[in-house]
């Protein structure tokens, strides 16, 4: 979900170079957002860019999914997640200048992405995970659809009102896949093919997920105050609706998801790895003083 209103502050930052003190700096993980693809030089290639003038002898590697731009770009509507997240760790696992590990950095939906990842691939050595603006709740609506493409974007939004949970959409519709609706939380639970899972809301929890997230070093997550693309916003946070009362929002340590530790989440707060910022601004609308803190405190 991204079209980089990041790179506004780009010429700001990029003037800055970060000591690494003679050490070989951690490389950096990238995954973009719906509608985006890797290496748009406006968009991923500008951040890749930023980030390797910001920490100089950085390796990065912005995830391909796919044999090129294209694909990349539709297989963010239109190729299960499940799928996606295997092939990123099966390229992470051939990447050999990742073999000692990697921080990752998620825009949009690239920030849910990539805590699948974690979870999922525990053989992969991730040490902060930064997610900007990733519905980790999953979205109830999107009322804007960023991107080159409107006609992609017109045709999700077709299928999503048809019935997310409609078998045939969740199978082809990615947006399907992380569709969490409050009022049909008993469907959503029994027939979304990612979200559920991940968030272990499922009967049967998997332990390997809390197990796999707790590896981590640190979790930051960044929050739009004015968001108009991630609805509830609150979901950058893990923030939800309160079952009991599904008009009402609960902050992300209030849900169950947090309370019951489903995925580990408490553990990290407890332990002081969880860094929530916000931004006072629309969506992805970083501004240059929180992505530099990102940067310093959790890339260089």
């Amino acid at each position: 979900m991204i079209y980089l209103s990041l790179l506004l502050t780009v010429p700001l930052l990029a003037v800055h170079g970060q000591d690494t003190g003679g050490s070989e700096p951690t490389p950096i993980v990238l995954w973009h957002g719906m509608g985006d693809c890797c290496c748009n030089p406006l968009s991923m290639g500008s951040v890749v860019k930023l980030l390797e003038e910001r920490i100089p002898g950085v390796y990065t590697h912005s995830l391909m999914i796919g044999e090129g731009v294209v694909q990349d770009t539709e297989n963010g509507f239109f190729m299960d997640i499940n799928k996606q997240i295997d092939l990123a760790c099966n390229i992470i696992r051939n990447d050999s200048r990742l073999a000692g590990g990697f921080h990752g950095l998620g825009f949009s939906q690239g920030g849910l992405f990539l805590r699948g990842l974690v979870q999922r691939c525990g053989d992969l050595n991730v040490k902060n995970l930064v997610s900007i603006g990733g519905p980790q709740q999953g979205v109830y609506g999107l009322p804007h659809c960023l991107g080159e493409n409107h006609r992609l974007c017109d045709y999700m939004r077709r299928l999503l009102n048809y019935g997310a949970y409609t078998g045939w959409i969740q199978k082809l519709l990615v947006q399907a896949q992380y569709w969490h609706d409050p009022l049909a939380e008993a469907e959503y639970v029994e027939k979304s093919l990612f979200l559920a899972d991940i968030n272990n809301q499922g009967p049967e929890k998997k332990a390997e997920y809390a197990k796999n997230l707790g590896k981590l070093e640190n979790l930051v997550m960044v929050k739009f105050l004015k968001d108009t693309m991630v609805d509830p916003k609150e979901s950058e946070w893990f923030g939800w609706y309160d079952p009991s009362e599904p008009t009402s929002l609960l902050a992300w340590n209030q849900t169950q998801l947090y309370t019951q530790d489903w995925i580990g989440l408490k553990k990290l707060d407890q332990e002081n790895r969880v860094h929530l910022l916000e931004v006072d601004a629309d969506h992805l609308h970083v501004d240059e003083e929180t992505f530099d803190k990102i940067i310093d405190q959790f890339l260089a």
